[in-house]
């Protein structure tokens, strides 16, 4: 799979939708199946995404060690069909972010997300410092993930991109759009913008106009062709569309989301056993669809999907 560089990665994550593949785990013992998930990989190639994000928030990489991250990107990149870039996640304390980017440079990884540091509260100038040991213990291309403790201010952003070159992307997991348009004011072509929002199909439309030309799509994991039609008709500024499928499917779908913490990734995996292309359970602290979620969902794609 050849390389790319860090702008390189960062225009071809900008050209169209993302993926964001779940972990497949075996049934009995939880531990990661490999083969079954090289296997989706390569389903979920046939449809192009623009970017495969590999052990991600959908993919649980809260819940993986930092073997089996490196093991689940390894994976992810052997079977990701060329011209698709894969992004590997780091996060936690900023030595074990740092180890992690390093380990997906040498698993042949073409970017890194760098997730939120664990737990703790922090100042924008602890992120900071942070975020350039990441970047600076890489030559891969580094996308800041903008979310719970981590939100990052403009001028933090600013000041991040003028230090540091392979910093080359911005995903909002927060949703005010105030801080948005101040970030994309400051940076504009600087780095390319990435909604990163539960269920991103919600936000999809009003973030267009901010300057987000692509978002993480879950959904794309059960159903991509319902996922990229969707996509085309945001960027198609298409809003009649955007909101028939708004109502046939994404609502009703966020309205089982929302019963439950932890339902955005539990629901995906849920999506994976309705089509017949099961990843197995999430694990814990997370929670499975209950068996009624479970049919009232299958209904759902069965209708909509």
């Amino acid at each position: 799979m050849p390389q790319f560089s860090p702008d390189e990665a960062a225009r071809k994550m900008g050209t169209g939708l993302l993926s964001f593949p779940v972990t497949h785990f075996d049934e009995d013992d939880l531990s990661f199946d490999e083969g079954a998930y090289r296997d989706n990989i390569a389903w979920l190639g046939q449809f192009a995404p623009a970017g495969l994000f590999a052990a991600g928030g959908t993919g649980e990489f809260f819940s993986l060690t930092s073997d089996e991250v490196e093991r689940v990107v390894t994976a992810a990149v052997r079977e990701a069909p060329a011209g698709v870039p894969v992004i590997a996640p780091a996060g936690y304390g900023t030595a074990t972010a740092v180890d992690l980017a390093r380990r997906a440079e040498r698993a042949g990884a073409h970017g890194i997300l760098l997730m939120p540091p664990y737990l703790t509260e922090v100042s924008q100038e602890g992120l900071a410092a942070h975020v350039r040991a990441v970047c600076a213990a890489t030559g891969l291309g580094v996308t800041l993930y903008s979310r719970a403790n981590a939100v990052y201010e403009d001028t933090t952003v600013a000041q991040l991109a003028e230090s540091c070159p392979n910093l080359v992307g911005f995903k909002d997991g927060v949703g005010d759009l105030e801080l948005m348009t101040r970030v994309y004011s400051r940076l504009g072509d600087r780095l390319v913008y990435v909604g990163g929002l539960p269920t991103a199909e919600m936000f999809a439309l009003p973030y267009l106009e901010l300057g987000v030309s692509t978002y993480s799509s879950a959904i794309f994991n059960f159903a991509p062709r319902f996922a990229l039609d969707f996509y085309d008709a945001v960027r198609a500024h298409d809003s009649a569309e955007v909101y028939r499928r708004l109502g046939d499917f994404v609502l009703p779908f966020c309205a089982i989301r929302r019963r439950r913490p932890g339902y955005a990734v539990s629901i995906i995996k849920a999506g994976m056993r309705a089509i017949g292309r099961p990843a197995g359970p999430v694990r814990t602290p997370l929670t499975d669809l209950d068996a009624t979620e479970l049919a009232e969902l299958t209904d759902l794609i069965k209708k909509t999907v």
